[in-house]
């Protein structure tokens, strides 16, 4: 970029590498010996590990800037606290280059690994690349570094490799692991005892490896799980390398039965524990439909089938983890709001499945995901229903619903109608109305989250059972329940959470 003077000096971030001097740039070595200037950050000790790697290339003619780092790891009496120390420092390290600049002198700033991937660098960068003619040098980081030095793939095809520093919170740190397919987790040093217990809630311990200081003097690899936390210093990362490929064998006694929910959509709907158990699965089953919203994975094997056999499935699954497999058993919506869970424990009961281990994980449910497109009309007390008459007889959802509406409870009528089931939304619109206002809001939600979503607010009265089919949930309001059109046009359902007085 232009600089405000046509005499001032010129500006480099020189990324160094993980450490082997080998590993700089042929553009890293010409730019440090046509810099006037050589700056480099170093803790208070003075060693600098960007000076060391870079030592063989600095002239004893060159001018050197020691930028010293006031804290580290200690604590500070400074006014701010340990950030406001470090702006102070980075603002009088970054005049200090200025000054040079100024005067004509081209700085080159060293920095490990690449300047601006975590490095110090980039505070320098902030604060005068606007008013400087810059130009940053890239570097090998230390994340392809420690793939390198493990020998083994660290992302391959459409997998997803996630960064992440583990001054993280545990909580953060678990559930990005526990979604991703392969991680690097950056600055372990005391950090190191927090990373181990994310890696093992996320169940990606064993898969874990570590690197400490790689391709520098002192390397070492190992298992991160046999890994002692006081041996662990700053220089070292734990790596997740790529899922393609990787050894599974069966393993009775780690066979098991996931049952997960894909929420109402695609992808955007799932959470990260959810993401995590399939992507660590050996096998799929599930309604073809919900398969199809899953990312396809080498190595993976998927078991598709018809919507109505569900105990079949339920059996399929539990047979496959009792052979040591892990298997994930697909389902739309929250796997135990009218889905799969209820069926997969209903075997899993038996006593030819009791040593088989079974786990549900929750999905976001079709009721919660049509109430948030059209406002909060479940603020207060409701019911679910499935109107449904496929596993129940019709006259016991008529008097669920006779009660439900009678207690004045919001109702969430899931599975209104199918090709094969027409008459239920009718019925239940006239059922509702001996006990509701005609003009009782109701939601009408078809593919909430999907291409085809549409979202509707109507009168009960007004209710339409030719508009409404197996892909649409009706939430219908309670006495108290408030249709609002606001000022940009949108109309808004809510149900406030006070209830009148008697």
């Amino acid at each position: 970029m232009s600089g405000e003077q046509s005499t001032a000096g010129k500006l480099y971030g020189v990324g160094l590498g993980p450490g082997d001097p080998s590993l700089m740039t042929l553009r890293a070595v010409e730019v440090i010996a046509e810099a006037d200037v050589i700056a480099y950050h170093s803790a208070r000790h003075g060693r600098s590990i960007a000076r060391s790697i870079a030592a063989k290339h600095i002239r004893a003619d060159h001018i050197e800037e020691r930028l010293v780092y006031p804290v580290t790891t200690e604590t500070t009496d400074h006014p701010g606290g340990y950030q406001g120390a470090m702006e102070e420092f980075y603002a009088e390290a970054s005049a200090r280059l200025a000054a040079h600049l100024d005067a004509g002198r081209t700085v080159a700033v060293l920095a490990e690994g690449d300047p601006l991937f975590y490095g110090s660098y980039m505070h320098m960068h902030k604060r005068l690349a606007d008013r400087y003619d810059t130009e940053v040098i890239p570097g090998v980081t230390s994340v392809s570094a420690a793939a390198a030095r493990l020998g083994t793939p660290l992302a391959e095809g459409e997998e997803v490799l996630t960064i992440l520093p583990g001054t993280l919170p545990e909580e953060e740190l678990t559930a990005r692991l526990a979604s991703t397919d392969a991680a690097v987790v950056m600055k372990l040093g005391r950090t190191f005892t927090k990373v181990r217990s994310a890696l093992e809630g996320s169940g990606r311990l064993d898969d874990a490896r570590y690197v400490e200081r790689a391709t520098m003097d002192g390397e070492r690899l190992a298992e991160l799980a046999g890994v002692d936390a006081e041996s662990v210093p700053y220089f070292s990362v734990a790596v997740l390398p790529s899922r393609v490929d990787a050894e599974r064998p069966e393993n009775p006694e780690r066979g098991e039965v996931v049952v997960v929910g894909t929420g109402p959509a695609g992808p955007l709907w799932l959470t990260p524990e959810t993401r995590g158990a399939l992507a660590a699965a050996d096998d799929l089953v599930g309604y073809t439909t919900y398969l199809d919203r899953v990312p396809r994975r080498p190595g993976q094997v998927r078991h598709g089938s018809d919507n109505r056999v569900e105990s079949e499935r339920a059996e399929f699954a539990l047979d496959l983890a009792r052979r040591g497999r892990r298997v994930a058993v697909v389902s739309g919506g929250d796997p135990g709001v009218f889905a799969m869970a209820t069926a997969v424990l209903e075997v899993a009961s038996q006593e030819d499945y009791a040593d088989v281990p079974v786990r549900v994980l929750p999905g976001v449910t079709a009721a919660n995901a049509a109430a948030a497109r059209a406002g909060a009309p479940l603020g207060h007390d409701y019911a679910a229903i499935s109107l449904s008459d496929r596993l129940k007889p019709w006259e016991v959802i008529a008097e669920r619903l006779h009660a439900a509406a009678s207690a004045d409870l919001v109702l969430a009528l899931y599975n209104p109608g199918s090709r094969s089931r027409t008459w239920q939304v009718g019925k239940a619109r006239e059922l509702l109305l001996e006990h509701r206002a005609p003009d009782t809001p109701v939601v009408v939600a078809r593919d909430v989250g999907g291409t085809g979503e549409r979202v509707r607010i109507v009168r009960l009265a007004d209710l339409d059972p030719a508009e409404v089919d197996m892909r649409t949930i009706l939430l219908v309001g309670s006495s108290q329940t408030r249709a609002v059109r606001r000022g940009d046009g949108e109309e808004i359902v809510w149900t406030p959470r006070r209830y009148p007085e008697a």
